[in-house]
């Protein structure tokens, strides 16, 4: 990709004066849960079930052939944080709350370079973008080595090329989505393996195995989805979120939105984990923070998309 400069290139999509309605159409993904151990002292094995699921998704196109896919995500509520005694839990990780959202739209993995590198390509809003940042190469790689202020801009550029209200998801939308019903560590259940996820594997969470330690990213999408469709929720990069830091929920929203009030706005959200991090920091619940205008080899982004409108976006 060649950098942006005054003039973008021919290819760069024209701004959607009316844009047309999202089309969403069926898909059938392959998901992994109820990640276990079977058998007993002298004969065991780790196994989870495997099954296929029919979402709803939507592609954004993003010109010469490249897409961005987004998942649809059902209103509901669940219980956001962590209980008391999951292992490894951090006291910000509560006190837990229930927490009821609106229906939105999420990529169904984090934005890869590919994806990042076209955006990067289209006329500057705020700030310029590298399109070619990222420490390990690899067009289905997901980008890392981008700020927060740089993924917004690419929020930004994505929704005034679209007419759509695209953003980073709130710290709520993320956890509700990772879990996807679930009320485990892990969306694929009580612990975690590197055949499952991208992570320090030489380290086990809660009696888990070991594995794999691949020292970097991988492709976007090597392994099963959460029951909702979104793959690569627990590992691989670490993915920004709207909120300011908070050190628990004490007084968080309950609507699913952002909270941007308060808190420590020279500091924003992490979630999910990363290549270089141990397993229970990859849980549903786990939380990080950044400064940001920082940026590494373990930091990258998924957007959501709003189409009931801009209200949640502060």
């Amino acid at each position: 990709m060649t950098p942006a400069t005054g003039t973008p290139p021919a290819s760069t999509p024209a701004a959607a004066a009316n844009p047309p309605p999202l089309v969403l159409r069926p898909l059938t993904v392959t998901t992994a849960a109820r990640f276990r151990v079977e058998g007993n002292l002298w004969s065991k094995r780790w196994t989870f079930d495997r099954q296929e699921v029919l979402v709803q998704a939507c592609d954004v196109d993003l010109g010469e052939g490249e897409s961005l896919r987004m998942i649809q995500i059902p209103a509901g509520d669940f219980l956001m944080g962590s209980p008391a005694t999951e292992p490894e839990r951090s006291d910000d990780e509560g006190p837990q709350q229930r927490v009821r959202l609106a229906g939105f739209l999420l990529g169904q993995t984090p934005v890869t370079q590919s994806q990042w590198g076209m955006v990067a390509r289209w006329p500057k809003l705020e700030l310029d973008l590298n399109p070619d940042p990222s420490r390990f190469k690899g067009a289905r790689r997901p980008v890392e080595q981008v700020s927060w202020e740089q993924a917004m801009e690419f929020c930004r550029r994505l929704s005034q090329r679209t007419g759509l209200s695209f953003t980073l998801p709130s710290e709520a939308q993320w956890e509700y989505a990772c879990r996807a019903g679930t009320t485990t560590p892990f969306h694929f259940g009580a612990t975690l393996t590197p055949a499952l996820a991208n992570y320090r594997g030489t380290y086990s969470y809660a009696n888990g195995p070991k594995g794999a330690y691949r020292e970097q990213t991988i492709d976007a999408a090597s392994f099963p989805a959460n029951a909702w469709g979104l793959q690569d929720m627990h590992g691989n990069v670490w993915e920004w979120c709207l909120d300011y830091w908070h050190p628990g929920y004490e007084g968080a929203p309950v609507d699913g939105s952002a909270w941007v009030s308060g808190g420590d706005p020279d500091r924003r959200l992490l979630r999910g984990g990363s290549w270089f991090i141990v397993p229970g920091n990859c849980r549903s619940a786990s939380r990080a923070l950044f400064q940001p205008v920082n940026a590494c080899g373990y930091v990258g982004l998924r957007v959501v998309c709003l189409p009931q409108g801009p209200s949640l976006i502060p």
